[in-house]
C-alpha cells in the first residue's frame, strides 16, 4: 500500500490540478432547454458536479456566456450560478467563443495547456472552440456526459469532429479520479465525494420561466 512519489504535476501527461483548466460555456436556460441527447435533469447533474470538482480541486475556471448584456438571454442556470458565483463571467455575441477577445485572453492567462472544455450546444458552442483551441496547440479534453446536443445524432456528429482533430473524449467520472488520482491526497476526498451528492434540487419550470 505504498504509493509512488507524486509526479511532476505541471508535466504530467493526465490530467492534474496544476496543468489543467475548466472551461464550461453557455449553460443558461434556453440552451439548456433546447437540449435532446440526453435528459435535462443529467446534464444539469453531469455539469454541476464538474465545475463542483473543478474548484474542488482548485483549477482556473474561465465561464462564458452570451447575449446577457445584449437582453437577448438570461444569466447562466441557478445551480451553476450557485457553484460558480464567485468566479467572472465572460458574455459575448460570437457563437464561437474563441472568437471572443476577452475569452480567449482569459483561456490564455490561466497558463494551462489542457483545457477540460464544457458547452451547450456541441455541435457549435463547443466544437468550434475547441477546434480552434486545439489548432493553436492545446489540449482539449470533453466530458461527454456534461454536454449535450439539440438532437442525439447532432451531439453524436459533433464528438467524432472534435475526436477526429484529436480531442480526448472522457467521462465526467474520470475526471474527477484523474484530478484525484490517489485517495491518501485527503483535503480534496470530501470534495470528490460531495459531487455525487443529488440532493440540490432543480427546477427546469423555474429556470425557464423565472
Amino acid at each position: 500500500m505504498t504509493s509512488q512519489a507524486i509526479r511532476d504535476p505541471k508535466t504530467d501527461h493526465l490530467l492534474t490540478p496544476h496543468n489543467s483548466a475548466f472551461i464550461i460555456i453557455d449553460y443558461q436556460p434556453i440552451q439548456v432547454s433546447s437540449i435532446r441527447s440526453i435528459s435535462q435533469d443529467e446534464l444539469v447533474f453531469n455539469i454541476v458536479s464538474c465545475a463542483k470538482a473543478a474548484v474542488n480541486y482548485g483549477l482556473p475556471i474561465v465561464h462564458s456566456t452570451v447575449n446577457i448584456a445584449t437582453g437577448r438571454n438570461k444569466p447562466p442556470i441557478q445551480p451553476l450560478r450557485d457553484v460558480l458565483g464567485a468566479y467572472p463571467t465572460y458574455d459575448r455575441t460570437s457563437i464561437n467563443s474563441w472568437e471572443d477577445v476577452e475569452f480567449k485572453k482569459a483561456v490564455e492567462e490561466t497558463g494551462r495547456k489542457k483545457l477540460i472544455m464544457t458547452a451547450l450546444w456541441t455541435e457549435a458552442c463547443l466544437t468550434f472552440p475547441a477546434l480552434d483551441a486545439i489548432d493553436e496547440g492545446y489540449e482539449v479534453y470533453v466530458p461527454i456526459d456534461a454536454v449535450g446536443g439539440t438532437s442525439r445524432a447532432a451531439h453524436e456528429a459533433a464528438l467524432r469532429r472534435v475526436e477526429q482533430a484529436g480531442a480526448k473524449l472522457i467521462s465526467r467520472v474520470q475526471m474527477y479520479c484523474e484530478l484525484q488520482r490517489d485517495w491518501n491526497r485527503e483535503e480534496t476526498v470530501p470534495g470528490f465525494m460531495d459531487v455525487f451528492d443529488h440532493s440540490d434540487g432543480f427546477n427546469p419550470e423555474k429556470e425557464f420561466t423565472g
